[in-house]
């Protein structure tokens, strides 16, 4: 019988996201993602959408063809409104909706440029959500809005209330040298922000199902971090403030100030990568509102490099056999030399290893069928700029 705990934090995460924008932007660091799979021209990338970012970023990184795939419509609309904007606005309108996060003539643009060019399923998601740009209201820019961005929203009004805490994270997020931003975090900020009811409130699921996560996401990140959600999410803070430079960490800016700069943004909104998709990068991003497992089987081609992000977590406690198909399908449409690459909440990802699936005809391990790159992985996870997930897997797919 399930828990009454666990009853409720399924109902709260499918309260909260059923109908509703979850990623208003990506939180994968893409630049682990460009040296973990070498993009060419010869790669097919199949993506979980998420908010599109990091598909747009693999284009930019010299991938052939990106298929970003989510169940929710709305993960999807978002790609594909970045991608009506890089085909029709230009720059400076560009950079306003998606670096600013606002455009006081979003209602105009969206009307005559950005909607002809969408598709239909998304024009009718954009039809009743463009105001997310408007720039009015108390969550005045798109990085506010959606599920994470309220959860963004919240924690600046609380930052805004805390007596000197924003003039600490605005030095902090200005600092000229990682000393001085250590030194502002370590005296300044961190001090002032961890009072026993953050503690507390961060401990309740439904502050993480305002984040996107899950309960059996939740459930291994307390396995692995037996302290508490709480102190896994301190740590994070501890390694991206307090060791890793915030100069170029445009993950942790928008979401402290609701927008990028354009010396601190994604490679998309930058006019180099604004030029590169405009000039036919766009036209390599296709989106499909599906299952990786159901697009895998309807697709014609092979993929050679597959990105899972975090999903696994999410089908690894109830949904085994779903993920035993899905990974079924991609080692049926996995090049020679093919690749994968995800995330887990955890400190690693067992329940990938412990899989059996039926490949070529036979039974066999998981395990067997891939070839990780520990090293590799622990270098480059060590250099994320989010800082939120516990692991991060490179491997080959041995499927000859």
């Amino acid at each position: 019988m399930m828990q009454p705990s666990v009853w409720l934090s399924n109902v709260v995460f499918g309260a909260v996201h059923r109908h509703n924008l979850i990623y208003n932007a990506c939180w994968e660091d893409p630049r682990l993602d460009r040296q973990a799979l070498g993009l060419t021209a010869a790669d097919t990338v199949v993506v979980i959408t998420s908010a599109g970012c990091n598909a747009l970023d693999y284009v930019l990184a010299g991938a052939g063809q990106v298929h970003a795939v989510d169940m929710n419509p709305r993960q999807n609309a978002i790609l594909e409104l970045k991608l009506a904007a890089a085909r029709t606005l230009g720059y400076d309108d560009y950079f306003a909706f998606f670096g600013e996060g606002r455009h006081p003539r979003c209602r105009e643009l969206y009307r005559n440029q950005l909607r002809p060019a969408l598709p239909p399923f998304a024009q009718r998601i954009w039809d009743r959500s463009i105001g997310y740009f408007a720039g009015k209201g108390h969550r005045n820019s798109l990085y506010f809005r959606g599920s994470s961005g309220l959860f963004a929203w919240m924690a600046n009004g609380y930052i805004n209330r805390v007596k000197g805490l924003r003039d600490a994270v605005d030095r902090m997020l200005e600092a000229p040298s990682l000393a001085e931003q250590q030194t502002i975090y370590r005296e300044e900020v961190r001090p002032a922000f961890w009072k026993n009811w953050v503690r507390w409130a961060l401990e309740r699921d439904t502050a993480m199902c305002l984040l996107g996560v899950p309960r059996a996401q939740i459930e291994q990140i307390r396995a692995h971090y037996g302290s508490g959600l709480s102190t896994f999410i301190e740590e994070c803070l501890d390694a991206v403030f307090g060791e890793l430079p915030l100069a170029d960490n445009y993950f942790w800016r928008v979401y402290l100030r609701g927008t990028y700069t354009r010396d601190c943004c994604p490679e998309y909104l930058r006019p180099e990568g604004y030029e590169k998709l405009r000039a036919g990068g766009a036209d390599r991003v296709q989106t499909h509102t599906c299952t990786v497992h159901d697009f895998l089987e309807s697709h014609d081609g092979t993929v050679s490099r597959f990105v899972l992000l975090d999903h696994m977590d999410w089908l690894s406690t109830h949904a085994q056999p779903v993920l035993r198909r899905e990974w079924e399908a991609i080692l049926a449409k996995a090049a020679p030399g093919s690749r994968a690459i995800w995330r887990g909440a955890g400190l690693d990802t067992p329940f990938v290893d412990r899989l059996t699936v039926t490949h070529r005809g036979q039974e066999q391990p998981l395990a067997g069928l891939l070839r990780y790159h520990p090293d590799l992985s622990r270098e480059l996870h060590a250099r994320d700029r989010v800082h939120t997930y516990g692991c991060f897997r490179i491997a080959d797919l041995l499927t000859e």
